[in-house]
């Protein structure tokens, strides 16, 4: 059976040589890791086995292993395919903060159509793919529109991806908990009963801060993130 290291490249960059021995492979790697997306869509990251995969595309474990080395090459290809190809951010002569927020938000649908997604890629040792490269090329060339410095527009990046990931394990974290509308009442008699302490937090609670929907706050987030790039190259 193949070693831990037998393959330190991303599987999604096409680089392994094909199998000299055996049968000429009747799947696309890309199949399998299509196939792979779709059951973890449905059954969650814990599904992906070899032995499960393997199942499901009709083939037998060690079959499995003639196209990918291990889980985790599997895992590569499954990161770099749910994104599909990048696609455009509105009209090429929309301001580049209006394509960047699309690009956030598009971004942000990856992890929500893919609850596995956050979990893959936390846990990720190799580089990225060719085509998660390309959605961070994309984003570094609307910062470079926006007169930032070179050196700056990584950090900007990781300022925009930074608020894309943290939002989605709030939503994950939320999913797996009570519901909005149960942990408001449960805070809002906690902090009612401590007013003295948590004045500021009982405000927001007041004010109907904690109700707004998800998507509004994290707009409200990618914009301050802009106006802040901004506010730099004034």
């Amino acid at each position: 059976m193949p070693t831990k290291n037998a393959n330190k490249v991303n599987q999604a960059w096409g680089k392994r040589p094909p199998p000299s021995r055996g049968p000429k492979p009747a799947l696309s790697t890309t199949e399998i890791a299509r196939a792979a997306i779709e059951l973890a869509d449905a059954e969650g990251l814990e599904a992906i086995t070899m032995q499960r995969v393997a199942r499901t595309v009709g083939v037998t474990t060690m079959a499995l292993y003639r196209y990918f080395p291990g889980k985790a090459d599997l895992l590569d290809l499954m990161i770099d395919s749910a994104g599909d190809s990048v696609p455009n951010f509105g009209k090429p002569t929309s301001p580049w903060s209006t394509r960047l927020k699309e690009w956030a938000r598009r971004c942000l649908a990856i992890y929500q159509n893919h609850p596995w997604f956050l979990e893959a890629t936390s846990a990720r040792r190799s580089i990225m793919g060719p085509n998660e490269l390309l959605w961070m090329e994309a984003a570094l060339a609307m910062l470079a529109e926006s007169g930032l410095a070179a050196a700056d527009r990584h950090s900007a990046f990781l300022a925009l991806i930074g608020q894309v990931r943290g939002h989605a394990t709030f939503q994950e974290t939320k999913k797996q908990g009570e519901s909005t509308q149960e942990w408001t009442h449960d805070l809002a008699h906690v902090l009612k009963s401590e007013a003295d302490r948590y004045p500021a937090l009982l405000k927001a609670l007041d004010s109907g801060a904690f109700s707004k929907k998800p998507a509004r706050a994290f707009d409200f987030a990618v914009d301050c993130i802009l106006d802040g790039i901004r506010a730099r190259v004034k």
